[in-house]
């Protein structure tokens, strides 16, 4: 078994394929997923599992040099906007405009799907390295 706290197969094998600014997204409930990236559906029902825990477990196992979220949270959901810094630490944030946000995640290697109710609650992590 897994020493590591990651347990979800599909998400833990997407993590050990990204390379260097590969990108991987977890979003809300809402996000339009395109083809292409692969679909990683964790939602169980409205709020669960909510994105900030995936958050947290991801970090445990992806090393990132970036992150992008859309400019519309700061208006529509400061609050999250607010404990995504806390939990980011001092990792980059970059903004975008919602529409520019959901075109980039197509070049997404995977998209997390959680219960995640909050408005504009999507980030997109850039793989960073360890070295």
């Amino acid at each position: 078994m897994k020493k590591t706290p990651l347990l979800n197969q599909p998400l833990s094998a997407a993590i050990a394929g990204l390379g260097h600014t590969d990108t991987l997204v977890i979003a809300d409930a809402g996000l339009p997923i395109p083809d292409g990236p692969q679909r990683i559906d964790l939602a169980v029902r409205a709020g669960l599992p909510p994105l900030l825990d995936v958050l947290r477990a991801v970090l445990e196992e992806l090393a990132i040099q970036e992150v992008v979220i859309a400019e519309e949270m700061a208006g529509h959901s400061p609050q999250l906007r607010a404990a995504l810094r806390e939990v980011l630490g001092d990792v980059p944030v970059r903004t975008l405009p919602h529409e520019d946000f959901k075109r980039q995640t197509r070049a997404a290697r995977a998209i997390v799907r959680t219960g995640e109710c909050t408005p504009y609650a999507n980030i997109i992590l850039v793989a960073g390295v360890v070295f």
